[in-house]
């Protein structure tokens, strides 16, 4: 890579892959974009050292990091590991406190456990799961974007998101989040570029603000 570009790695959110990008163009001159993707966890392994070893795929030196959702909360912990140029989170959260009063709940129940999971390959449950969206006129779409259909990948996320403990904030962190968010409402989300109309799909259905507005935020 040459060393006047920055180098940008995309994670994708729960059972998402890198195809969720697929919308976004970057000046291939000035970013050398990396997509990530998740990797089956081991048994019983912690999101700590999921993260460890997701940063074995980061091979640039100060990366910039991009995750989006439960990606946001992954790229966090990696940036606790390496060093990085800047952490955007996009349609996330940066602390339990964000996190929605019904995960909270869950939390404390363990009713997320009971989450007929094993039904993953209806890809309109695995839709509302992932995008806090009912699935109509576009399954097709959301088939060729949520292709992690494992279950214990499923329970492993979802209990993880539950039960999220961050840590201090990043100083370098970004949050990007769309004020029509379903999985994330925005009023419990602190200090943030609001994205107007934006939902949690966003990174995908409005790519265009993406395109105008990540080059400088990238950069700044």
């Amino acid at each position: 890579m040459t060393n006047d570009k920055t180098a940008v790695y995309l994670m994708p959110g729960m059972a998402a892959n890198p195809s969720i990008f697929n919308g976004i163009k970057l000046d291939d001159t000035l970013f050398e974009v990396h997509r990530l993707q998740w990797f089956q966890p081991e048994q019983g392994i912690s999101f700590e050292a999921y993260a460890k070893k997701m940063c074995q795929q980061i091979k640039a030196s100060k990366p910039v990091l991009l995750g989006v959702s439960f990606g946001g909360m992954l790229v966090q912990e990696m940036a606790r590991h390496i060093a990085t140029k800047k952490v955007i989170v996009v349609s996330s959260v940066k602390s339990a406190k964000e996190l929605p009063k019904r995960m909270i709940f869950a939390k404390y129940t363990k009713v997320h456990k009971l989450l007929p999971t094993g039904l993953i390959n209806n890809v309109e449950l695995l839709a509302k799961y992932a995008f806090g969206e009912t699935v109509t006129k576009r399954l097709a779409l959301y088939e060729m974007y949520l292709s992690i259909r494992d279950k214990y990948y499923i329970d492993w996320s979802i209990d993880n998101i539950v039960n999220w403990k961050e840590k201090e904030k990043l100083p370098n962190l970004i949050h990007i989040h769309g004020e029509k968010d379903a999985v994330f409402p925005i009023k419990k989300i602190e200090n943030c570029i609001r994205v107007r109309n934006g939902t949690h799909t966003m990174i995908i259905h409005r790519a265009k603000w993406f395109n105008e507005h990540l080059p400088s935020i990238l950069l700044e």
